[in-house]
């Protein structure tokens, strides 16, 4: 009952709403209980009962007995009937708008709730989720629990009143009836348990293989381009056909189960009405009752027998959003990032220091970092240099507060880094990253997404120093061209600098390329690092690459592998020490003659 736990955590805030709707629920089936009287009164009236064991309200039967002849009594029960029918549709017209707003209200919140939640989720979880599912959690899941609580908790609370009140009326018509009438209840209720605890179990399984198929589809919108690149279609198809035909197998078991239980409730339902109507004709044999008595109690059979048939509806409901609740708390249940958060916010300049720091995720018990020291003072330009795996990411992400290193002490301009806020850090430590993400809008304000009130002119130099000004402006609609999803319309290069574009808006002290300009040719990769240091002489600037031509530059390299510190110094001091630079170095001893030459051309 964990999931309805929830439900009812989540639903207490509309509680007046919700008792708004359940009261006006009962009085809609208390009102359409009269029709059947109505007729009662009708058949009594032209001679098929006894007026006086009519159980209309004492005042209508004296209104209705002002009539005189029997068709205009006749007519005044119809137009009472017509009235009363209008009046109930307007309370149903009522009553369903309240219950969509009731769903839209919990809806809106939950979804938000929940959104917010994932984004504040620590960037571990975001590098394991499986974001088909996370999708799924957050939109139909969500109307699953709203439209339960706007919709079937109503019901299943109507569908006892309506009993009770139906009930109610044919015990003033005939107790005998009424108890006959009401064999069908525990039965129902019975089956509906079981009902229910089969279907809580089979909704787990399907929820899971969609979550599944919805996961297939989305990496393969996304994956598109290198689906096709590797003409890898067949085994993709294959793949999304191997997964709906689980969840249509799985369906198939249980819309079985589900046609067995229905077609078994109508056949128990259709059982009442006979021995209902046995029983009348019986107690009618006898002198006990009229034609009118038998024709209304027929009519309120209808509030006795299918409510309770419906029941295995709203308890199927039920089992669906006690599933999508656990679903959504699951994800609500994890510790966010800023539950252990600092609280400073000193003033940072980019002086640097880590001591000691060793780092590794929970679920190995390898290292990426071991025991790694190193200090940068304020604006230098330090190269991290060494093999994939090295930790060269790692050291970035943890001076991002993306990860928390497990040992040691890091500190900027002498604030050990976890006492600082993290969202207040970040806005003085700004990433690009390998393969930056660009959103489904335009140039400007994917540049300046940070900032949306930011002036067009800093858009604009920011754009300059990154090098994409040119490029941009002879798009047909320069900065108003909208890039596609993730900015596949434009190249490898040209995202990067829009990307550094974007980091270069809040000028902040701190700046980390994580290989962010691989994509870029070197004359651009000089030209972006000769701007920035223009711009800045003050901004510290640490940049992950593998390319020496880049490295050479910096005022410090720090060379990594295995995750530890194995050289550091300047391109002079490591290019002729034997050791891992000077392999790479001689590697792309080529590369040399192309930086030179570029930067001649810079010169002249």
């Amino acid at each position: 009952m964990s999931g309805i736990k929830r439900i009812c955590k989540w639903s207490l805030r509309y509680i007046p709403l919700f008792i708004a709707i359940i009261l006006l629920s009962i009085l809609l089936q208390w009102l359409y209980s009269y029709l059947p009287l109505f007729v009662q009164y009708s058949f009594a009236v032209l001679g098929y009962g006894d007026i006086e064991k009519v159980a209309l309200p004492s005042f209508l039967v004296n209104i209705f007995k002002n009539g005189d002849t029997t068709l205009n009594i006749i007519l005044m029960v119809s137009m009472s009937m017509i009235l009363l029918q209008a009046i109930r549709s307007v309370l149903r017209f009522i009553d369903n708008y309240m219950q969509g707003a009731l769903a839209q209200y919990i809806g809106y919140r939950l979804k938000i709730k929940l959104y917010k939640h994932i984004c504040d989720l620590p960037f571990s979880y975001h590098s394991n989720s499986d974001v088909g599912d996370l999708i799924q959690r957050s939109t139909s899941d969500i109307d699953q629990v709203a439209n339960f609580v706007s919709t079937q908790v109503p019901n299943f609370i109507g569908i006892f009143v309506t009993v009770g009140i139906g009930a109610y009326q044919v015990a003033k018509i005939s107790t005998t009836l009424m108890w006959v009438s009401l064999l069908i209840v525990p039965i129902t209720a019975i089956s509906s348990i079981l009902y229910f605890r089969y279907c809580n179990k089979k909704f787990d399984e399907i929820e899971k293989v969609e979550s599944n198929m919805t996961t297939i589809i989305q990496e393969n919108v996304n994956g598109a381009r290198v689906v096709r690149a590797f003409s890898n279609e067949k085994y993709e198809f294959e793949k999304m056909d191997e997964a709906n035909k689980e969840y249509t197998i799985k369906n198939a078991k249980f819309n079985t189960v589900m046609a067995a239980f229905w077609g078994t409730s109508d056949a128990i339902v259709f059982l009442q009405y006979a021995v209902t109507v046995f029983t009348g004709i019986m107690l009618a044999k006898s002198g006990t009752l009229g034609g009118a008595d038998i024709i209304a109690a027929m009519l309120l059979m209808n509030m006795l027998v299918w409510p309770m048939r419906g029941l295995g509806r709203t308890i199927a409901s039920f089992g669906k959003a006690n599933v999508a609740a656990k679903r959504i708390g699951e994800i609500l249940d994890l510790k966010t990032e800023f539950e252990d958060d600092g609280k400073e916010t000193p003033k940072l300049t980019g002086d640097i220091e880590f001591r000691n720091v060793s780092f590794k995720f929970s679920d190995t018990n390898k290292s990426l970092l071991n025991d790694i020291s190193f200090k940068i003072k304020t604006g230098q330009t330090v190269a991290l240099v060494g093999k994939t795996g090295s930790g060269k990411s790692t050291i970035c992400n943890i001076l991002a507060r993306f990860l928390d290193y497990d040992s040691g002490n890091v500190y900027i301009n002498g604030h050990e880094l976890k006492t600082i806020e993290k969202k207040y850090l970040r806005k003085n430590v700004k990433y690009v990253l390998q393969d930056p993400f660009l959103f489904s809008r335009t140039v400007y304000e994917n540049i300046a997404i940070s900032n949306p009130k930011i002036s067009e002119d800093k858009v604009i130099s920011a754009a300059k120093e990154a090098a994409i000004h040119n490029e941009v402006i002879k798009f047909d609609k320069g900065y108003k061209t909208v890039v596609g999803e993730k900015g596949t319309t434009l190249s490898g290069g040209q995202k990067q600098r829009v990307a550094i574009a974007r980091m270069l808006i809040d000028e902040a002290p701190v700046i980390i390329f994580d290989d962010s300009l691989s994509a870029l040719d070197t004359e651009t990769d000089v030209l972006i690092r000769k701007a920035l240091k223009v711009k800045d002489q003050n901004q510290t600037m640490i940049i992950i690459t593998h390319r020496t031509t880049t490295a050479k530059e910096a005022d410090l390299i720090l060379v990594l592998d295995d995750g530890k510190i194995v050289e550091s110094g300047t391109h002079d001091e490591l290019k002729d020490k034997p050791g891992l630079y000077k392999e790479l170095w001689g590697i792309q001893g080529d590369l040399e003659k192309e930086f030179i030459d570029v930067l001649k051309k810079e010169v002249a």
